[in-house]
Parts: C-alpha cells; structure tokens; sequence
C-alpha cells in the first residue's frame, strides 16, 4: 500500500468516527488536529476553538472561550483584538488593512492599515464582513450576512448592507 492509499484509508476511517460522535462531515485538517491546540498555537485565550481552515494573518489576539468557526478569516496586518465569549460564525471576515489606494494608484501608495476591534461576548452572524479600523462593542450582535463600515456600539444589534443599529 503507498501512501496515498494509506491517507485515503485514514481519511475514512477518521470521517466515520466524526460522522459517528458529532453527525458531521469537515475537511480533512479538522479531521486530523482538535480546534483547540489550534487555538492555543496561536495564543488565543483559554477555551478558545478555531478549525484549521481559518485564515489567520498578522497580529491577532483572541480572548477566552471564544469559538471561530469554518471559513473565517481573520486580518491581523494593522492589529485585530477579539474578546472572550465571542461567537464568530462561519464565512465571517474581519479586516483591519485593504489594499484600495494600493491597487488604484497602480503601487505608488502603501495598503491602509488600522486596528480593529471585537469586543466580548459579541455574536457575529454567517458570511458578515467587518472593516478595517472598527470597533465591535461588548454584547452586540451582527446579523447575518452584515457589511460592518461603521463603529457598533456595546449592547446593540445590527445588520444589513451596510449595517445599521436596529
């Protein structure tokens, strides 16, 4: 048997057990590693769980109990800061740089870059997109599928495209 059928065979047998306990399919680098230790590589809070196809870039700083999902994407190039007790639903994207002034002067001006902030206990619905520069405060929720191009205050909920306070 070479390796390719060996990882083939693995692969089944790994997908049953996730099948079995949890009633779920997922790739194959969440087959193999335990959201967790993923979460702990990257020194994000205790209780923390990220799955291994999230894209995470730069300096970015997870509190505890926190759970990010598949899909996401995290921009930590200008400094992105998430709180503790967050959810972060799958397909989210949270940026703090863009490349606009970048691309449209054809490289004469450098990517834009600014912190971004989420604060604790902050529930972000599937598929939302968070600007560069924002600030997410503690307790609000983003409904799904959300463009966030502006500050949201603690203890609200928003959404739409762009978002709005409802």
């Amino acid at each position: 048997m070479n390796l390719a059928d060996e990882l083939r065979k693995t692969y089944k047998s790994l997908q049953q057990e996730k099948l079995k306990e949890f009633y779920r399919h997922v790739s194959f680098g969440d087959l193999i590693s335990e959201r967790h230790e993923i979460a702990a590589a990257y020194g994000f809070g205790k209780g923390t769980t990220c799955y291994d196809n999230v894209l995470i870039l730069g300096d970015v700083i997870v509190g505890s109990n926190t759970w990010i999902g598949p899909n996401v994407i995290l921009d930590g190039l200008g400094g992105l800061e998430i709180g503790d007790y967050c959810s972060i639903s799958s397909g989210v994207q949270i940026y703090s740089h863009d490349t606009v002034k970048w691309s449209t002067s054809m490289g004469s001006e450098p990517m834009e870059k600014a912190p971004t902030s989420i604060g604790s206990g902050v529930y972000i619905g599937p598929n939302s997109v968070i600007q560069k520069g924002l600030t997410v405060g503690d307790r609000a929720i983003i409904g799904a599928m959300s463009f966030v191009n502006s500050n949201i205050p603690a203890d609200v909920k928003a959404w739409g495209s762009p978002a709005r306070i409802v």
